[in-house]
């Protein structure tokens, strides 16, 4: 096995168990090593420190798979880890009776570069690294052991395995495709699942108990809903009581789903609902011309700052669409804003938040902190894991 050498001083992040080393950390490579295959990582000291995944190609050169000295890295490892990851899930209250689940959620489940969501008895598997990738047979069949799910779908083709010299994979890796189109239940409501077409692995599990909350908000309340994606919080509006919900997104195929999810639920007043396909920071600055306001407003949009090297750009961004949030909502209203970048923390999103308040001439007040999902931990060791941030604020 091929030995990964810090500089002196670079083993202080393995004490603290983060998972990754950076390029910079690396004095030296004995051995050869191609991507993802395992290596040992040594202190300058040649103290033996843990066993990770190399890869060359990536700033992240190293993702540690443990940090016992003395643990094996081959298929037993990632059956028993993926079973403890499956395992933590069962033992949680709220994901109990939940059709879809976050069953790894890579490094903050001990399991770098690899995320896994189950929707019914499909599972949806997306490997995003070197050693990941490296490993995939191993991780399906640990995965059909700890589940049992009928199928495995491999949705590989994020942007993140360019940067780990790995080409996009998708398609069926285990089983056959369903006779039925996949769908969930979340919180009594039915939802269809594009698996191979969706975003990330088809749908964006981390909001589950947000979208809860919103549906215990909005009877009786009038609801918009930017960057609506395929209806979640929409769904959850109307079952809760919503007079009328306006839903906003930029993607036509993902309303057509949004509109179809409607119709898998009978019980929703369908006629309360309206769809619209716009740039969301265009119809807020329509709606704000026409003098209309809204009761309960949520804000998620996508990823503005992949990285902190966007953040000053994406700030502007979250700003904007803050401020034509508060402009558009009704004295006492609510709204729900998020951010999903991980180059924007939970101090900085705050202040954006505020800032945009003051813009606005409103004085408003943190009821709530949001975050994701039981299924969605974050490592302590590991704080890049909290991506997902999000506050509910009320405005005089």
């Amino acid at each position: 096995m091929a030995q990964l050498v810090l500089l002196p001083g670079k083993e202080r992040s393995v004490f603290r168990r983060h998972p990754w080393l950076f390029a910079g950390s690396v004095g030296r490579l004995e051995g050869r090593a191609r991507p993802g295959d395992t290596v040992e990582v040594l202190a300058d000291d040649l103290k033996l420190l843990g066993r990770a995944a190399y890869s060359p190609k990536s700033q992240i050169r190293a993702r540690m798979w443990s940090f016992d000295a003395d643990e094996s890295i081959d298929d037993s490892f990632f059956k028993r880890r993926v079973a403890q990851s499956v395992a933590r899930r069962e033992t949680l209250p709220e994901l109990r009776g939940q059709d879809g689940v976050r069953l790894i959620h890579a490094e903050s489940d001990g399991l770098p570069g690899i995320i896994a969501d189950r929707y019914g008895d499909t599972v949806v598997l997306q490997l995003t690294s070197a050693g990941a990738d490296k490993w995939r047979k191993a991780i399906v069949n640990a995965l059909v052991q700890a589940t049992g799910c009928a199928r495995i779908y491999e949705r590989s083709d994020s942007d993140v395995r360019g940067l780990e010299g790995l080409e996009p994979v998708t398609g069926w890796i285990h089983g056959e495709a369903p006779a039925e189109p996949v769908s969930i239940v979340e919180n009594g409501v039915r939802l269809g699942i594009d698996v191979a077409g969706g975003h990330k692995t088809g749908f964006y599990l981390d909001q589950r108990d947000n979208r809860l909350l919103l549906g215990q908000l909005a009877a009786g309340k009038t609801v918009l809903n930017c960057f609506c994606y395929t209806g979640g919080f929409s769904l959850q509006a109307l079952a809760g009581g919503a007079a009328h919900v306006l839903s906003i997104d930029s993607s036509g195929p993902a309303l057509d789903q949004a509109r179809a999810n409607v119709a898998l639920n009978p019980q929703l007043p369908a006629g309360r609902a309206e769809w619209q396909e716009a740039d969301v920071f265009l119809a807020l600055r329509e709606f704000r011309k026409e003098g209309r306001t809204f009761d309960l407003i949520v804000l998620d949009p996508p990823k503005f700052a992949p990285s902190a090297a966007h953040a000053e750009r994406a700030a502007r961004a979250y700003k904007d669409i803050n401020l034509l949030g508060f402009k558009l909502l009704t004295p006492g209203g609510l709204m729900m804003t998020y951010s999903c970048s991980g180059g924007i923390g939970l101090e900085l999103f705050q202040k954006i938040v505020a800032g945009a308040a003051l813009d606005a001439g409103r004085d408003a007040r943190i009821v709530k902190r949001l975050a994701g999902s039981a299924d969605h931990p974050i490592g302590l060791a590991y704080p890049e894991g909290e991506y997902l941030k999000g506050l509910l604020v009320q405005a005089d």
